[in-house]
């Protein structure tokens, strides 16, 4: 999308008023706008707010796709500094409701029959909504269950569509014009929020996830996860079994009785889901999680999930081993299977401040060594090192860290070591089972018969390219736009300075020879040679000393 395009856009005009709204003017003047001098700064007093106070602000007055991408980034410990990540996890959806007619509109329209026909009663007032969708009470009419009625609200999809294409279109101008934020590669970062809501914007897939999740945590009876009705499910609206009672953020402590074994509870379920399954929550906070009668947990949201491959949950095995053993080196060498190190990484720093962090946590007894809080530390060494995780090894990350913190919210000498040990014992005894040695035996051996097979032809491919003198080498040079400027002001100072000189020598040689016609004595143009000479030499002073550059 062309800037010139975006400008006519009211929406994009929008969004640079919010940023000036909140006094993040500083981005709009790296966009280097046509007339961007017209937006008057109209931010009110900001002054008492910190930078990540204001972002979390102006992403909440954005609207829906810009919550969803503060929501996302909160799950990247391994990109965002931790008080940045802490204010994202206070963003909140506020946004008017869908009417009661859209709604029903929008369900019979999905679900192809009168809403009457469909349910006995469906309540007309949500009991929950959000920037993405709303969910209403109601009972089948079928077998009389009661039930919540996801259902995306109208319109939503061009609203993300069109916010998207703004947001590709600012991060692509702004990484053009400002190198340090090629090393965050927004332009990754924002395909990757346009998958993850693409995802949950597809109501089916969250019922997959759910089903998926229902089956992997049917060992843990204070665990629940809703059940789903197939049949009154679509891509926009998801029908599921009503869970009633209260989010943990919305009671205290004091009223959940029995806060050891669901906090056990709660910490089991994450190990299960990221160590045995490698399908986890993405973020199981307590706006997430229900207390249902009886002292059971439920968790909700399925939109966002993350996935880990075996090999995956073997290398953070590999890590915890490493950990514990303080074996930087291995610690390294881990990461480096998995992680973006990129060419300016320094290993032996890296080592030694990930050592310290180690070091911080020795003679503390393992039931006070907060997990989350090491794995955040590391991270940030990462990350201050430039080292991107894969998503979902940042995500998982960042799973573990909210599940122990909303555990230890529920019962603070909860022991995580001690929790976890049994879990990563039976991954490791898994790990080395004849089956599972097969298993990468198999793997191994298929991608060594594969390269076997294919390296000939590769071969023969890259000599044919050679002996036809087709062979090409891609150089790329950093941050030398800036000697390119210089070398051409030098050059064209360089040349004025040679014609100006050029000039007066030869006016110097036409006054001595006298030759006509005259003015005041002196050949005429052997004058106009200096007066030329002499206006030139005084434009290059004047951009000198303009540029301050002497």
């Amino acid at each position: 999308m062309d800037i010139r395009t975006l400008l006519q856009i009211r929406r994009f005009k929008d969004i640079l008023f919010t940023l000036f709204k909140y006094g993040l003017d500083d981005v709009v003047d790296r966009l280097d706008l046509p007339g961007r001098e017209l937006f008057a700064k109209i931010h009110p007093d900001v002054d008492k707010m910190s930078t990540w106070e204001r972002i979390r602000h102006t992403l909440e007055d954005l609207g829906p796709t810009f919550v969803k991408f503060g929501q996302l980034l909160s799950l990247r410990p391994d990109l965002l500094p931790t008080e940045l990540i802490e204010e994202l996890e206070k963003l909140q959806d506020d946004v008017p409701l869908v009417s009661f007619a859209e709604i029903k509109q929008r369900v019979e329209q999905e679900l192809g029959a009168p809403l009457e026909e469909i349910f006995f009663r469906f309540d007309e007032k949500p009991i929950a909504a959000g920037s993405l969708a709303q969910v209403h009470r109601a009972i089948l009419m079928e077998n009389r269950e009661v039930v919540a009625v996801k259902v995306q609200r109208p319109g939503i999809r061009s609203i993300v569509d069109k916010d998207l294409a703004i947001l590709e279109a600012i991060v692509r101008r702004l990484e053009r014009r400002t190198d340090r934020l090629k090393i965050w590669d927004l332009p990754n970062l924002v395909k990757e929020l346009r998958r993850g809501l693409t995802r949950e914007l597809d109501f089916t897939r969250e019922a997959r996830n759910m089903k998926i999740a229902r089956s992997n945590l049917v060992s843990i009876p204070t665990m629940r996860i809703p059940r789903v009705f197939d049949s009154y499910t679509t891509s926009n609206v998801l029908t599921m079994e009503l869970m009633m009672g209260k989010k943990l953020k919305e009671i205290g402590i004091e009223e959940v009785s029995d806060r050891q074994r669901l906090a056990k509870a709660l910490l089991e379920s994450t190990l299960i889901q990221i160590l045995d399954h490698g399908f986890f929550h993405a973020d199981p906070h307590p706006g997430n999680i229900m207390l249902l009668d009886g002292q059971v947990m439920c968790l909700i949201d399925w939109g966002m999930v993350g996935r880990l491959s075996t090999e995956a949950r073997y290398a953070l095995l590999d890590l915890v081993q490493s950990i514990v053993g303080k074996d930087t080196e291995k610690i390294l060498w881990i990461l480096a299977q998995f992680a973006d190190m990129g060419t300016a990484a320094n290993p032996r720093m890296i080592q030694r401040e990930i050592m310290d962090i180690l070091d911080s946590f020795h003679g503390v007894p393992l039931s006070q060594i907060n997990i989350g809080r090491l794995l955040l530390d590391v991270i940030s060494v990462l990350r201050e090192h430039h080292i991107r995780l894969p998503a979902d090894m940042a995500i998982m990350a960042k799973a573990i860290v909210t599940a122990e913190g909303t555990a230890r919210r529920l019962y603070p000498d909860l022991n995580v070591v001690k929790e976890a040990e049994p879990h990563v014992q039976r991954l490791a005894k898994k790990r080395w089972q004849p089956d599972a040695i097969f298993s990468g035996l198999k793997k191994g051996l298929y991608r060594l018969l594969y390269l076997q097979k294919n390296l000939p032809g590769r071969i023969e491919h890259i000599v044919e390219v050679i002996d036809k003198g087709e062979l090409k080498f891609r150089f790329q040079h950093e941050n030398l736009s800036g000697l390119r400027k210089t070398l051409e002001t030098i050059s064209n100072r360089l040349t004025s300075g040679i014609i100006i000189a050029a000039l007066i020598i030869g006016s110097s040689m036409i006054i001595t020879t006298g030759v006509k016609p005259l003015l005041f004595g002196f050949p005429v143009l052997g004058v106009i040679g200096y007066l030329v000479s002499a206006l030139l030499g005084l434009w290059l002073v004047f951009t000198i000393i303009r540029k301050k550059k002497w």
